[in-house]
């Protein structure tokens, strides 16, 4: 008997979903920082072993949509929510702001199993948590509730048990060998952009798209060039830094992370370029891969 499904990860920004799919994988396919708004895109994590195949979403935070660039990223979220076996709904215990009725309003309407996981247990006390149960029992009546941490990696070991127990017999929907439905140039363009989000402040972490116009192989060595698209001079200034220094260093971090994802070495040339308020412009954000 063969299993298999889609489990949709999905919450707020900053909820822990990226960490948690990472955990869950085993590998580091969604890029992870402090800031809200971190993951843009649906990322599919494919887990497989003999008789099982989950097919993992990760989604971006759910949020109110400001600008052209949020309302794609609401798309994706807003997909995820038609095409799961299974939600697991993150939540951070630590967060004290009300919930976003939308997302609860879907989970509660939808007929599938959910997975509430209060996220972030490491670092809350026993009252705050149990406080979170209580509510979350109250609000989502149906869902079974599991305190975790997925940054620790406390409690993560008993998701994949309850999701083999809840999904489907089916065939696998992918090649057992495949980990992922992203490119290796959408990883390329992730691990940069991660390491833009770790070292910039302000609005510059969010004004950037990264884009990996060649990937080559030779000899045992990738060469790998990639543009960095802000939307004004002024960003480029900042991002390039005095004597291109900030954005040297963005390259070195970058190369380091890469030379071990892929396991090879990495030659990897930056470019910077602006493209005028790209996050409101339909055809630029089209061309970046958000339809």
């Amino acid at each position: 008997m063969h299993k298999a499904g889609f489990v949709n990860i999905v919450g707020k920004p900053n909820a822990g979903k990226s960490t948690l799919l990472n955990q869950l994988m085993g590998e580091k396919l969604a890029i992870v920082t402090q800031k809200a708004q971190t993951t843009r895109h649906r990322i599919f994590g494919i887990y497989n072993e003999e008789d099982l195949q989950i097919v993992f979403s990760d989604t971006p935070g759910v949020l109110e949509p400001k600008y052209e660039l949020q309302e794609k990223m609401m798309d994706f979220v807003k997909d995820s929510l038609q095409d799961a076996d299974v939600f697991l709904f993150i939540v951070d215990v630590t967060d004290k702001e009300e919930p976003n009725e939308f997302l609860v309003d879907k989970l509660n309407k939808i007929p599938v199993p959910v997975l509430i996981l209060l996220n972030k247990i490491d670092i809350s006390n026993q009252e705050e948590m149990l406080e979170k149960v209580e509510y979350w029992h109250n609000k989502i009546e149906k869902a079974e509730i599991l305190p975790i941490s997925a940054l620790e990696g406390f409690n993560t070991d008993l998701i994949l048990p309850k999701l083999k127990a809840l999904l489907p017999e089916n065939p696998p929907y992918y090649d057992k060998d495949q980990y992922t439905d992203k490119s290796e140039r959408f990883f390329v363009n992730e691990n940069i952009r991660e390491k833009i989000l770790l070292n910039y402040d302000k609005e510059i972490p969010y004004s950037v798209e990264v884009v990996t116009e060649m990937f080559k192989e030779k000899e045992g060595i990738i060469f790998i060039d990639s543009i960095i698209y802000v939307e004004r001079d002024t960003q480029k200034g900042i991002l390039i830094g005095h004597k291109g220094e900030a954005i040297k260093k963005v390259g070195t971090e970058a190369r380091i992370d890469l030379e071990k994802f892929f396991d090879k070495k990495i030659h990897l040339n930056l470019f910077v370029k602006v493209k005028k308020d790209w996050r409101k412009n339909e055809r630029d954000l089209k061309n970046f891969g958000y339809r």
